[in-house]
């Protein structure tokens, strides 16, 4: 099946002195599981003993409360995920773990490293045995080749070897360390459950499900140590460059979370009542395709005066799989999401807000289908710029090829999509909605301008499967 929308890495959830640790993190997994659906871990230690499980699939059908009650301690660290680098397998499910010289580390990783594949190849030159297929276990090899220097120091040392996106939870029997990488392209926060409890999160959305008080982001470039003396922040010294990622804004986070010291629901209305400016429309209504359109669309609605109307109605029972229909059941995959208010659209004149297109075939069909129940006129306008160029730093479109307008024109995907007219939001706007300085933000993805470009020799070999070409894939079943 070919994916028509952007698919993101994952999401990371962390409990520091708490006497339901692995429960509170089954909740902060939970409130991210938008961020990853393909497994889900939790590693809990009560500073002595640890507890492990994980398996592929959503939370709530990983855990279930004799699981959870097994995952006894006061320190837990979870993990949900989306795989950009490394297949969809269990080997590679996160919190990953090792045992070296007697210590124990586990680490949950959000984002993608652009020099992993020449860090592995040198790492396992020099005799390291990697586990998995994921830039993570990377990570962990480099701290632990470094551990004479002491923990700290050996972070450190890695995060000056790695290049790319990475937030990242490490955790021991007795601590949790929150690192981000100096470009601060994937968000992480901390906070507080009164009086002494800790908390790690990809969004602070999870902060407000287990009721801890959000203190702050996590620095690009910082390292946080939570343990039993108390909380520290070290610098690694590394000189950060801060280039947010513009997509976690426009797409991935949840509307209720705070990412890069915004609002997340404020903002993609801000997008649409910049595209009202930019695109005045006569229609009859204005409607997303649920959910990825919903704010952008009544931004635009408010702005404009034009009336908000659900036309599409999704279907919120809907797992990520289902029995395939037969080739008689065309569009099945696409209908059985979303289906048309027929009364509401026959006749009308239609604007649909979108975050985003991608590839344009699910987009395709949806139209397809509002032209089939009756619509007068379909317009689509699109909350940010055309994607033209591939993501290296964790987003599931990773090749340029995947991308409809690196390959066509505005006009050209107008007339693919069978719609009316199409407008894209600019990038000028776009900046203005965030609230963000342009220069810290990572606009890639628009601009091909990388922050931290592909290593030159390795631009040919970079894919999500780049470590799987010459080894054999095990599966357990």
């Amino acid at each position: 099946m070919v994916l028509a929308y952007p698919r993101e890495k994952c999401g990371i959830f962390a409990v520091y002195n708490h006497p339901d640790a692995a429960k509170l993190t089954y909740f902060g997994l939970y409130a991210l599981q938008h961020r990853g659906q393909e497994s889900a871990g939790i590693i809990s230690s009560d500073g002595k003993i640890i507890s492990e499980y994980k398996a592929m699939g959503l939370v709530h059908d990983v855990f279930n409360e004799e699981i959870l009650n097994k995952l006894k301690g006061h320190i837990a660290l979870g993990h949900v995920r989306y795989s950009t680098t490394g297949s969809s397998l269990i080997s590679n499910a996160q919190p990953f773990r090792i045992q070296y010289a007697g210590k124990f580390f586990a680490i949950a990783h959000n984002g993608n490293l652009v020099n992993a594949i020449g860090l592995r190849e040198e790492l396992e030159k020099k005799g390291s045995i990697f586990q998995t297929t994921m830039d993570s276990e990377i990570i962990l090899h480099l701290i632990a080749k470094e551990l004479r220097k002491g923990l700290e120091e050996a972070i450190i040392s890695t995060m000056k070897k790695i290049k790319g996106a990475y937030s990242i939870v490490i955790m021991t029997e007795d601590s949790i360390i929150a690192v981000r990488d100096p470009n601060g392209f994937r968000p992480l926060c901390f906070g507080r459950i009164w009086p002494d409890s800790y908390v790690i999160a990809s969004e602070t959305c999870a902060l407000d499900l287990v009721d801890a008080e959000y203190i702050r982001d996590i620095m690009p470039g910082e390292i946080l140590i939570i343990d039993k003396n108390g909380v520290r922040s070290i610098p690694s010294g590394i000189d950060s460059i801060v280039s947010q990622c513009i997509f976690e804004l426009i797409y991935f986070a949840r509307p209720d979370s705070v990412v890069f010291g915004e609002n997340v629901y404020l903002f993609r209305k801000r997008q649409g009542m910049l595209l009202a400016k930019e695109y005045p429309i006569d229609a009859d209504f204005v409607m997303p395709f649920p959910d990825s359109g919903n704010y952008a669309a009544i931004g635009y609605a408010q702005a404009s005066g034009i009336p908000f109307e659900m036309g599409m109605i999704r279907n919120h029972y809907v797992g990520r799989t289902f029995i395939q229909p037969s080739q008689s059941m065309r569009d099945f995959g696409v209908k059985v999401k979303l289906n048309p208010v027929k009364e509401l659209i026959s006749g009308k004149r239609v604007i649909i807000v979108e975050d985003s297109i991608i590839r344009g075939t699910t987009a395709r069909l949806r139209v397809k289908t509002l032209r089939r129940v009756g619509a007068k006129e379909v317009h689509m306008l699109v909350s940010c710029p055309p994607h033209k160029f591939p993501c290296v730093y964790g987003i599931d479109f990773s090749t340029k090829g995947e991308l409809i307008a690196a390959k066509k024109s505005i006009e050209e995907i107008r007339e693919f999509l069978g719609l009316d007219s199409l407008g894209y939001l600019s990038k000028e706007s776009l900046v203005e909605a965030t609230k963000i300085p342009e220069d810290k933000l990572c606009l890639a993805c628009f601009t091909g301008q990388y922050p931290i470009p592909l290593p030159e020799e390795l631009k040919d070999r970079f894919s999500k499967y780049c470590f799987e070409a010459n080894v054999n894939i095990y599966q357990q079943v």
